[in-house]
C-alpha cells in the first residue's frame, strides 16, 4: 500500500512542514510512503504527470487558501485518469468546515486539524489493523454521503516527530521548523484565535533540532511559531544559542515587539549581522482599531521596541500592515503606512484582511458592512469604511512600497522624492498612479526600466528639471548593478585625458581591473550624509562587486 504525501507550495524555495510531519510520524509502519513537491506555478499537466507516475493508491494533499483552487482542479483530473486512486485532504483550508468541503469536492477523505495521529490511525485502517469508524478527526465518504467521526484533542508536543532526515538535500529551501504551536492572542481575523493556549518543545530538543539546520548549513530557517517571543525563558534561550554559532544560517521569526524584555534587546545586541530576521505585526497604528480585532497594544509600545531593535543596526525586521480592518477608513490607514514608514524598518508588508474560514472576523463582517471574495483567499472587497474605489488605491501603493521600497535597492532616490511630499504614502500612491498610466501593471519591465520611471515620472508629474537626480538614480543603480551595461540615460562622459590622470595617481593602489571611474556632478557623499545638494564635479570609483569610493 502507498499514499504519496503531495505539497504545492507558494514558491519554489519553499517547503512543506506538514508532509514531512505526516512521514516522519509513521516511518516505522510497513506500508510505502512518498514525498512529492510542487509549485503553484507549475503546470497541471506536469503535475498530474508527476503523480500518475507514482502509482499511489491514496494520494494526500496539504490545502491552504493559496493551493486549494489548484488542488480541487488536479483532484479532479487524477480522478478522471484513475477513479481507484483516493484522494485525501488534510491543512487549515478544509479543517473548519471539512464535511461541506468533502462534499463539494472530488474526493474520500479529510483530516480535520493536527493531522499526525488521525493519519497514522488512517495508515492503520489502510492496512487491515483498524475500523475506519473509531478515527477521530477523520470525515469520509460512503456512497457519495459524507460522514464523521468524533474531533481529535490537541496532541502534546513530545508526540511529535522531527520531520527532516539526514540524507534530505535542503539546500536550497527555505526551511520551516516550529518550536512551538498555538498563539497567547485571540486576534479575530487569525485561526490560532480557535484555539487557545500555547505548546512548547523543550528547549534542549529545540537547540538539538536547530544544531541539525546548522550542520546541514541550510541557507534560512524560519520558525513557523505565531508569537515567537511569548515564553521569556524559551525565546532568551534559543536567540542565545543561536548567536554564539559559528555558522551562515539565518533564522526569521514572528515576534510581538511590545513584549519584548530589556535583557533580550541586550542579548539581541550580540547577534552577528544577519542572523536574524524579525516579523513584527503592526497591522494598524489605530488603537481603536487594534481593539476591534482583540489585539490590546498600544503602537507607541511597539515603536518604541521596533526603534530600538532598529538602533543596534544587526537586524532586518518586517513590519506587517493590514488594509480593511474593521472600524479603519481610508485616511486612518494612509496615517498607519506614515506611522510606520517613520520608523523606516527595512521592509513594510501592505497587506489585505482575508476572511478566513473559522475566524470570528468572518463572523463579524456583517457587522462592519465587510465584503469579501468567496473564492481563495478571501480578500477583503470593500468594507462600510474603505470603499471598493479606495482599496484599489491601496492596491497600487502596496505594489510600489513592494518594488521600490522593500527591495532597499533605490533608497537615495526615494529620499529625494519623498522631500516633495507631505507623506511617503502620497508619494508612493502618486507613483502607483503613474505605473497605472503608463500601462506597467499590465507588462513586465526591465531591471533599467524601474529606474527611468523616476526620471519620467519627475518630468511629467513633477514637472521637476532636476538634472542631478540622475546622478542620484545612477548611485543607486551602481550599488546593486555592474558598470557595464549601465543605461545610457544615466551615463556621463569623462574626459579621456583627465581618466588616465586619474588612473595613474591611484594605479597603485587599486586594480582598473576591478574598478571603473564615474563622474557624477554633485557630491553624493555630502548627498549621503546630509542630503544636501552640492553641485561639483565628483569621481568614484565603481568596483566589479558594486563598491563605490570616492576618490
Amino acid at each position: 500500500m502507498k499514499i504519496l504525501l503531495t505539497a504545492l507550495n507558494s514558491k519554489f524555495v519553499h517547503s512543506n512542514l506538514a508532509v514531512r510531519y505526516l512521514r516522519a510520524f509513521t516511518k516505522d509502519m510497513p506500508y510505502e510512503c512518498a514525498i512529492k513537491e510542487f509549485s503553484i506555478n507549475d503546470r497541471e499537466e506536469n503535475i498530474l504527470k508527476e503523480i500518475i507516475r507514482e502509482k499511489a493508491d491514496v494520494v494526500a494533499f496539504s490545502t491552504y487558501i493559496w493551493n486549494v483552487e489548484m488542488i480541487e482542479r488536479i483532484s479532479n483530473l487524477i480522478k478522471l485518469v484513475d477513479p481507484n486512486i483516493e484522494v485525501l485532504y488534510g491543512g487549515p483550508e478544509v479543517s473548519y468546515d471539512s464535511r461541506v468541503f468533502l462534499s463539494q469536492f472530488k474526493g474520500d477523505y479529510v483530516i480535520e486539524g493536527e493531522g499526525e495521529k488521525t493519519y497514522r490511525e488512517f495508515v492503520e485502517y489502510k492496512l487491515g489493523l483498524r475500523e475506519i469508524e473509531d478515527i477521530r478527526g477523520l470525515h469520509y465518504k460512503v456512497n457519495n454521503k459524507v460522514l464523521s467521526n468524533a474531533s481529535r484533542p490537541l496532541m502534546s508536543m513530545d508526540e511529535i516527530v522531527f520531520p527532516y532526515e539526514e540524507e534530505e538535500d535542503l539546500s536550497n529551501k527555505i526551511v520551516y521548523y516550529e518550536g512551538s504551536r498555538g498563539c497567547p492572542f485571540n486576534c479575530k481575523y487569525c485561526l490560532s484565535s480557535t484555539t487557545h493556549g500555547v505548546r512548547f518543545h523543550s528547549i534542549e530538543r529545540v537547540l538539538s533540532e536547530l544544531q541539525f539546520f546548522i550542520d546541514k548549513g541550510v541557507r534560512l530557517v524560519k520558525f513557523v511559531d505565531r508569537t515567537f517571543n511569548c515564553n521569556h525563558k524559551y525565546s532568551i534561550a534559543i536567540w542565545d544559542f543561536l548567536i554564539n554559532q559559528d555558522t551562515k544560517t539565518q533564522f526569521h521569526f514572528e515576534i510581538s515587539a511590545d513584549i519584548l524584555k530589556k535583557e533580550e534587546i541586550e542579548l539581541l545586541r550580540n547577534a552577528p549581522e544577519g542572523r536574524f530576521q524579525f516579523e513584527v505585526g503592526v497591522q494598524t497604528t489605530n488603537d481603536d482599531v487594534l481593539r476591534n480585532i482583540n489585539r490590546f497594544v498600544n503602537f507607541s509600545d511597539i515603536k518604541e521596541k521596533v526603534i530600538e531593535l532598529l538602533s543596534i543596526r544587526n537586524i532586518k525586521q518586517h513590519l506587517d500592515l493590514i488594509a480593511g480592518l474593521p472600524g479603519e477608513d481610508y485616511e486612518s490607514f494612509r496615517r498607519s503606512f506614515n506611522d510606520v514608514h517613520s520608523i523606516r524598518p527595512e521592509e513594510i508588508q501592505l497587506g489585505f484582511l482575508k476572511l478566513l474560514k473559522g475566524s470570528s472576523m468572518r463572523e463579524e463582517a456583517e457587522k462592519y458592512g465587510m465584503v469579501y471574495s468567496p473564492y481563495p483567499p478571501y480578500e477583503i472587497i470593500k468594507t462600510d469604511k474603505v470603499s471598493y474605489k479606495e482599496m484599489i488605491r491601496l492596491k497600487k501603493v502596496e505594489e510600489m512600497v513592494d518594488k521600490y521600497y522593500n527591495s532597499q535597492k533605490f533608497n537615495n532616490t526615494l529620499k529625494f522624492f519623498y522631500e516633495k511630499y507631505e507623506t511617503p504614502f502620497d508619494f508612493f500612491y502618486d507613483l502607483g498612479n503613474f505605473f497605472e498610466a503608463r500601462g506597467y501593471f499590465n507588462r513586465n519591465i526591465g531591471n533599467t526600466e524601474y529606474y527611468k520611471v523616476f526620471l519620467d515620472f519627475n518630468m511629467e508629474i513633477l514637472k521637476g528639471d532636476e538634472s542631478y537626480l540622475k546622478d542620484i538614480i545612477k548611485y543607486d543603480y551602481l550599488s546593486f548593478n555592474k558598470r557595464r551595461g549601465m543605461p545610457d540615460f544615466i551615463k556621463s562622459n569623462i574626459d579621456k585625458q583627465l581618466e588616465l590622470q586619474i588612473k595613474d595617481e591611484l594605479r597603485e593602489r587599486y586594480s582598473f581591473k576591478d574598478y571603473q571611474i564615474e563622474k557624477f556632478d554633485i557630491d553624493m557623499s555630502e548627498y549621503l550624509n546630509t542630503g544636501k545638494i552640492i553641485k561639483k564635479e565628483c569621481f568614484y570609483l565603481v568596483g566589479n562587486n558594486c563598491e563605490i569610493i570616492k576618490i
